[in-house]
C-alpha cells in the first residue's frame, strides 16, 4: 500500500529503493471519464439499495479511509507509525441535519480525542463545524442576520458542542483542528475558533483554525488573527491549506452576482500560501502551524525556511500533513528526514462517507490531481530504474 519514490532528493533524504507499481484501482481513478461514470453509478446504486458496499470498501474506501470505526483504524495508525508518520483521525460523515446526528458527531469526535490521549501515534484530531450544526444557520450567523429566539438557542447548542470538544482536547493535551468550509459560513466558524483559542491556547496551542489560502483575503486575515492572539496573549494555531471548494465558490458567486472570493490565478494562491508559511515561521514562537499541502514546492519551501531560520526538524510547532492515499512520496520522505508528519485518516460507515470519497476521486482526476500525478511518478520511476540498470 505504501510507496516511497526516492524522487525528492532535494530534501536531502536517502530513501532505500523499493519495488513499486500502480494498482488497477489507481489506474482507474486517474481517468476522469471512469470516475464520472463511477459517481453516477454509485449514487444510483445507493439510491436503489444495490449491494455494492463491499465493492466500495475494497476499492476507493480502502484507498482513502482507515476504516468504519476508530477501532478499525488501528491497523492504519500502526502502519503509518512504523514510518514515523502520525495519524489525524477524521470522522468524515457529512450531510446530517438533526440535533441527534450533531450530538453523535460531537461524541464521536471526543472519542477520537480520548483515543489520541493514550496513543502517541495520533498527534491531532479534527472536526468540521458542519458536522455539529445546520449549514443554513451558520450561513445566517455569518451574514449577521438577526436570529429568532429558537435559533439563538440552537446556536448555543452548537457552541456548547464545539466547546466540549475543545475542552476535551485541552484536558487530554491533544491539539484539534477546526476545518475551514465554504466562505458563506466561514465567519461563524472563524468566530467560534477564535473564541476557543482565546480560552484553550493560553499555555500552548491546542485549537487550530484553518486558513484556505485560495481566498483573496486570507493572508490579511492570518495576520489579523495573529495580532488578536498577541493582544489577548494566546497562541495562534494555524492549519494552512490551499482550499477545497473552488468550483462551488465560483459557481455561487456567479449565480448570486457577487465578486468571487477565490484568487484569480493559481499563482496568486501559491504566492499567498508561501507568504503564509514565511509569516508563521517568522513568528514560530507564538504560532503553531500545520502545512496541509500536497504541493511539493511548498513542502520544500517550508523545509528551506526551517533551515534558514535554524529551526530543528522536529520543532513541535511545525507539522506537515497530507491525506491518506495521497502524496505518499512527500509524507514518507519528510518523515524519514525527521520532520513532523501526520496523515489525515478519514473513517466512518461506508455509505455515509461517500460524499468525501467522491470528492477525493474527482480531485485526483485533474492534471494536477495527486493520484494521476503519482501514477505518472510511479511509471517514470520504473522507467528510470530500467535505464539505470
Amino acid at each position: 500500500m505504501w510507496r516511497r519514490f526516492g524522487l525528492l532528493h532535494i530534501f536531502g533524504v536517502n530513501i532505500k529503493q523499493r519495488e513499486i507499481c500502480p494498482t488497477p484501482f489507481e489506474t482507474v481513478v486517474s481517468n476522469p471519464t471512469l470516475v464520472n461514470i463511477g459517481q453516477v453509478l454509485t449514487n444510483f446504486s445507493i439510491k436503489v439499495h444495490l449491494p455494492i458496499k463491499g465493492l466500495i470498501k475494497a476499492t476507493i474506501f480502502k484507498q482513502f479511509c482507515g476504516g468504519e470505526t476508530i477501532k478499525e483504524c488501528d491497523k492504519t495508525v500502526k502502519e503509518l507509525g512504523r514510518f514515523k508518520i502520525g495519524t489525524i483521525l477524521d470522522y468524515s460523515v457529512e450531510g446530517k441535519e438533526t440535533e441527534h446526528d450533531f450530538e453523535v458527531c460531537a461524541i464521536e469526535t471526543i472519542a477520537t480525542i480520548a483515543k489520541a490521549k493514550d496513543d502517541s501515534l495520533i498527534p491531532f484530531c479534527v472536526f468540521k463545524v458542519t458536522g455539529l450544526a445546520r449549514l443554513s444557520l451558520l450561513e445566517k450567523v455569518t451574514s449577521a442576520k438577526p436570529l429568532t429566539l429558537d435559533e439563538k438557542k440552537e446556536f448555543d447548542l452548537i457552541e456548547n458542542r464545539v466547546d466540549r470538544i475543545c475542552k476535551a482536547a485541552h484536558e487530554a493535551g491533544t491539539p484539534v483542528f477546526i476545518d475551514a468550509e465554504e466562505s458563506w459560513i466561514q465567519k461563524a466558524i472563524d468566530d467560534l475558533a477564535n473564541k476557543m483559542m482565546a480560552t484553550y491556547n493560553i499555555q500552548k496551542p491546542i485549537v487550530y483554525n484553518t486558513f484556505q489560502m485560495y481566498c483573496k483575503d486570507k493572508m490579511a486575515y492570518l495576520k489579523h488573527s495573529f495580532a488578536v492572539a498577541k493582544q489577548h496573549n494566546y497562541y495562534l494555531g494555524a492549519k494552512l491549506v490551499r482550499g477545497a471548494y473552488m468550483e462551488k465558490e465560483r459557481a455561487r458567486a456567479a449565480e448570486k452576482n457577487y465578486p468571487s472570493p477565490i484568487q484569480g490565478k493559481k499563482e496568486d494562491t501559491d504566492n499567498d500560501y508561501d507568504a503564509a508559511l514565511l509569516f508563521c515561521v517568522e513568528n514560530i514562537d507564538r504560532i503553531a502551524i500545520c502545512a496541509g499541502t500536497h504541493n511539493e514546492n511548498s513542502s520544500m519551501n517550508l523545509v528551506q525556511l526551517m533551515k534558514d531560520k535554524n529551526i530543528t526538524e522536529n520543532n513541535k510547532h511545525i507539522f506537515f500533513s497530507q491525506l491518506l492515499g495521497m502524496s505518499d512520496h512527500i509524507s514518507y520522505n519528510l518523515a524519514d528526514a525527521g520532520y513532523n508528519v501526520a496523515k489525515y485518516v478519514p473513517y466512518g460507515p461506508v455509505n455515509e462517507v461517500l460524499p468525501y470519497l467522491i470528492r477525493r476521486a474527482q480531485e485526483n482526476t485533474s492534471v494536477k490531481g495527486q493520484t494521476g500525478r503519482e501514477l505518472s511518478l510511479i511509471i517514470k520511476e520504473k522507467q528510470r530504474r530500467k535505464t539505470s540498470q
